[in-house]
């Protein structure tokens, strides 16, 4: 676990570089921040920052020159002590122009604002759409566009939304600031304009410079499309904290916290629990008793389903429901050994019940997947496999209380689905850097493809040697580990972040704050299921 978070840190580093040494030089020419650092100094000293999507883009567009964290640097962190979501554009970063993944990530964003009611703060300096990959970027339903869709929705739902205009805001990106409930303008530096002086000139004939054309002055003199003109970055984001500040106070959505209690093993004890080969058994209680408070994890159905843990318990003192996916090897009710990550016919059903009592109560859900799948077979199929996965599957699509996700280790095929994979809606979702995303395990996964083209080519009368198969063996195995890594994921945002097992506790319970900001918990209702 070491050599993995040692891994993970030097390619953060790697990412907090933006655009290169040189890029962040040319940005200080001009006596503006990075990204970074504007919120570094927007965000209140001491209090939690968790940052979302570091990852995006990571190994993508390498024939672009790359485009790290997406070219935007985004996190949910404390601004005049309200919680707040905030995203920058990287201007190293090709001029913050936006890849297809930038769209995605931003999406993201606005996805949490709207799901837990928080601000958004936006600190522009883009030069909009990467025009090479437009065709990716700007038509469809969850591309560029959709951007301002939210931002309609999200002033309608009186979610509050501030831009800072702190570089370029061109072409349809012009619209997210002045779509924003406030707009904030840094002198000589912003610029806001559907058209820059090069396509005024193409198209009409016009010559005209940066400023006059969509500057400070003219959107806060003539126009009026901008509400306030700062001489200086620091300037503009002093005014952000004074905004904020003033905001009032919203509902809540009443989740149970009491005064928090730390677990009696220290987090830093989680490095030590996971064995290195993914397919070894290890006691998921363990893991929950360095996660929760005092280390207090009041099973449900304790001695039925037993490759599903369910309990109760807290964290930071809020109350939580917990799903987690048991790695021992246990004895089922009648006397047969289970594979621990494995979810079996009772497993499922206890999980289905437990989700079903945490949404009458009101109790958030936290999934710990490290899960292999449904048991297979001629015996679990005539038990009624499909029916109880079907069943889990229902609860978890169908639950109203916030759900929050933590990919420990393996993460294959429908136990994705069934532990509150991306597809169903989590809050927000995280990996370890021992987590594996994939339809099923490389090994499994290798040897059902190499049978494929086995067959394939003796039903074509060809046979190839043990070694070419043991060759083509590998190869495939070593794509296929290739696109279940953590960091795969993280790229193409199927995951929020990956982030050490010791901030395991922070996050969730950042997490479920946010979600406490928004009180409008549908009813629930579970549809039709087999019972």
């Amino acid at each position: 676990m070491k050599l993995l978070l040692a891994e993970m840190h030097n390619r953060l580093q790697k990412i907090y570089e933006g655009g290169g040494k040189k890029a962040i030089a040319k940005q200080k020419e001009k006596g503006k921040l990075t990204a970074r650092e504007r919120i570094n100094y927007l965000v209140d000293k001491d209090a939690a920052f968790i940052e979302i999507g570091a990852f995006a883009g990571f190994d993508m567009y390498e024939e672009h020159g790359g485009c790290p964290a997406g070219g935007t640097v985004a996190g949910i962190g404390y601004v005049s002590g309200r919680q707040c979501v905030i995203v920058a554009n990287d201007q190293t970063v090709k001029a913050g122009a936006w890849f297809p993944i930038t769209g995605k990530k931003n999406l993201r964003m606005q996805e949490m604002a709207m799901q837990n009611h928080l601000p958004v703060i936006y600190l522009v300096d883009s030069a909009g759409v990467y025009l090479p990959m437009q065709d990716e970027i700007f038509p469809d339903k969850e591309d560029f566009g959709r951007i301002f869709y939210n931002n309609a929705q999200m002033s309608a739902a009186g979610i509050t939304q501030i831009a800072a205009v702190m570089g370029a805001c061109v072409a349809g990106g012009a619209y997210l600031p002045i779509m924003s409930d406030e707009t904030l303008m840094v002198e000589g530096a912003g610029s806001i304009y559907l058209a820059g002086p090069y396509l005024v000139k193409a198209a009409i004939g016009e010559t005209v410079d940066a400023e006059t054309l969509g500057g400070a002055v003219t959107h806060t003199e003539i126009s009026g499309i901008a509400d306030y003109k700062f001489k200086t970055e620091l300037e503009c984001l002093d005014a952000i904290k004074k905004i904020i500040d003033k905001l009032g106070s919203s509902k809540e959505a009443g989740f149970s916290r009491v005064t928090p209690i730390q677990p009696n093993y220290p987090a830093k004890e989680l490095h030590n629990l996971l064995p290195e080969d993914s397919t070894k058994p290890y006691d998921m209680v363990q893991v929950i008793e360095r996660l929760v408070d005092g280390s207090v994890f009041d099973q449900y159905k304790e001695d039925y389903g037993k490759t599903i843990l369910c309990g109760y318990a807290r964290i930071d003192g809020w109350a939580v429901g917990i799903v987690a996916n048991q790695r021992k090897i246990v004895k089922s009710k009648k006397g047969e050994m289970q594979m621990g990550g494995v979810i079996y016919n009772d497993s499922a059903d206890k999980a289905a019940r437990f989700i079903l009592a945490c949404n009458q109560k009101k109790i958030p859900l936290v999934f710990l997947q490290d899960v292999t799948g449904f048991m297979v077979g001629s015996r679990s199929e005539q038990a009624g496999i499909i029916k109880d996965g079907a069943k889990m599957v229902n609860a978890v699509a169908n639950s109203v209380v916030p759900k929050f996700t933590i990919i420990i280790g393996n993460s294959y095929g429908a136990g994705n689905y069934a532990m509150c994979g991306k597809a169903y809606n989590p809050r927000f979702i995280y990996a370890w850097p021992t987590a594996r995303i994939a339809v099923m395990g490389g090994d499994q996964a290798a040897n059902t493809l190499l049978q494929i083209q086995v067959a394939s080519l003796k039903a074509k009368g060809q046979v190839i040697s043990p070694e070419e198969e043991a060759k083509q063996l590998n190869e495939i195995k070593s794509r296929y580990e290739k696109q279940t890594s953590p960091y795969y994921a993280a790229a193409r945002l199927w995951v929020d972040a990956i982030i050490d097992p010791a901030d395991t506790r922070k996050v969730l319970s950042e997490g479920i704050k946010a979600a406490n900001q928004n009180p409008d918990i549908p009813d629930f209702k579970t549809g039709v299921f087999q019972v």
